[in-house]
């Protein structure tokens, strides 16, 4: 029998559905997609939005939180908090299906957020691999589970295993995966604030970087490939590191201190170009060489309201031919010239307030982004070095979070979007939604 159109492909995916620990092409299974990149590969998607407000394809209730959604293999996954009481209450990991939102699974575990700011949830994305995904909660508690079907196949407490104290915010880095390793910022205590375990059984292989002399910041570690081999890049409270991810072995560390130790930022990496930037201190980039990385320029501000450059918070710059692009620290998007760090034009079109910590998550998808600033809207532009050209914008989800600084909309939204399926999946503290992307 011949299957066509709609019946054909809804087998197919059922069929890519029964296969466990399937990756499909158009999946996001980390923190900014595949490779952490911040880029969205698939065509076919819509120029621009047919109305002020999207039209969601489903959504489903879940708990509070700013950890962002992965989709692999048919499947949403999402982590939140149910209070229970006080800052006590229970952290757990949902798997949702992709084409509906129906629930498929779920697995909680106790927590008490004392001492943690912004005691609202979990802060890192899932980490798909396989058939297995790694969920790390606001006080340290990692679980790896079946994609399947949520069985645990095993979990570490950082603060029992390592010897752990929680920074201020919790602990937002995203576990990645390399080889048969799984690479966190543990903060363990005394050389334990890098740590490989083994991703099948959680023992530990190495550790890597001192805890003492400084606090893990609240950045997200990368792999680079660069002259022949991969690098692990962690942008931690006291400098920026380059590790061997096989052995641990430190291969460079540029030391600085970002004040309050908040490196948030995903560092922007385009070979050979290294940039990280933070709300207080501006940005710093750096050229990688074969055992070392040369510091190119840094911004000569450490104030996040007289700003000379680029003060990112949470939102990831990206680097675009000779140019930077990123969000300052009162939600400007600003452009810098590569090689000098010189500003070249600034806009507040995308985040349409200037207020502190305002914020927008850039991916970019063939020659323009799709921004989601903090007031839930969606937007499609493109940015060049002569300006910033708005294509589209829509309301895609409604912010819950309370900021820290008045805002016109009285809540922001601060989780980072998944884009798989020709969708866009994004979530709040009362629902995560999916809506079609897909061209007409």
């Amino acid at each position: 029998m011949r299957l066509t159109g709609i019946v054909a492909r809804t087998v197919l995916f059922t069929g890519w559905l029964s296969v466990p620990g399937l990756l499909l092409p158009d999946d996001w299974p980390e923190w900014r997609g595949a490779g952490r990149r911040g880029v969205w590969s698939e065509t076919g998607i819509v120029d621009r939005f047919s109305g002020q407000t999207l039209t969601l394809t489903w959504k489903a209730p879940v708990g509070s939180g700013y950890a962002g959604p992965a989709v692999s293999a048919g499947r949403v996954f999402v982590t939140e908090f149910h209070p229970s009481g006080g800052l006590d209450g229970h952290e757990g990991l949902v798997a949702l299906d992709q084409l509906n939102g129906m629930p498929l699974w779920s697995r909680r575990w106790p927590v008490n957020y004392a001492g943690i700011e912004y005691a609202a949830g979990p802060r890192a994305t899932p980490t798909v691999d396989g058939d297995r995904v790694y969920a790390l909660g606001a006080t340290g508690r990692l679980v790896c589970a079946r994609v399947l079907d949520g069985s645990v196949v095993w979990e570490r407490s950082f603060p029992q295993a390592f010897g752990t104290e929680l920074p201020p915010w919790g602990m937002a880095s995203a576990p990645l995966v390399h080889g048969d390793l799984l690479i966190a910022v543990a903060y363990g205590r005394p050389d334990a604030k890098v740590v490989a375990l083994d991703k099948y059984s959680g023992e530990e292989v190495w550790r890597a970087l001192s805890s003492v002399r400084s606090g893990p910041g609240y950045s997200q570690p990368i792999l680079l490939h660069h002259e022949g081999r991969p690098i692990l890049i962690v942008w931690h409270a006291g400098g920026l590191a380059a590790i061997d991810p096989a052995t641990g072995t430190v291969i460079w560390e540029k030391l600085f201190r970002t004040r309050m130790e908040t490196p948030i930022a995903t560092p922007a990496w385009r070979r050979p170009h290294l940039l990280v930037s933070a709300f207080f201190n501006g940005s710093r980039l750096f050229r990688l060489g074969g055992a070392d990385a040369e510091l190119l320029w840094q911004g000569g501000s450490d104030s996040g309201v007289e700003t000379d450059g680029l003060h990112a918070l949470m939102n990831s710059p990206v680097i675009e031919g000779d140019y930077i692009y990123g969000i300052c620290s009162y939600g400007q998007l600003r452009c810098l010239r590569l090689s000098t760090g010189e500003r070249v034009w600034e806009t507040q079109a995308v985040t349409r307030e200037k207020a502190r910590n305002a914020s927008a998550f850039m991916v970019r998808n063939g020659d323009r982004y799709f921004i989601n600033n903090d007031r839930g809207e969606l937007v499609i532009a493109r940015m060049a070095p002569t300006g910033y050209s708005e294509i589209s914008r829509a309301v895609l989800i409604r912010p819950t979070s309370t900021p820290a600084a008045r805002r016109e909309l009285g809540a922001v939204n601060w989780s980072h979007p998944a884009y798989a399926g020709r969708s866009v999946f994004a979530r709040n503290d009362e629902e995560i939604v999916c809506a079609s992307l897909a061209a007409e």
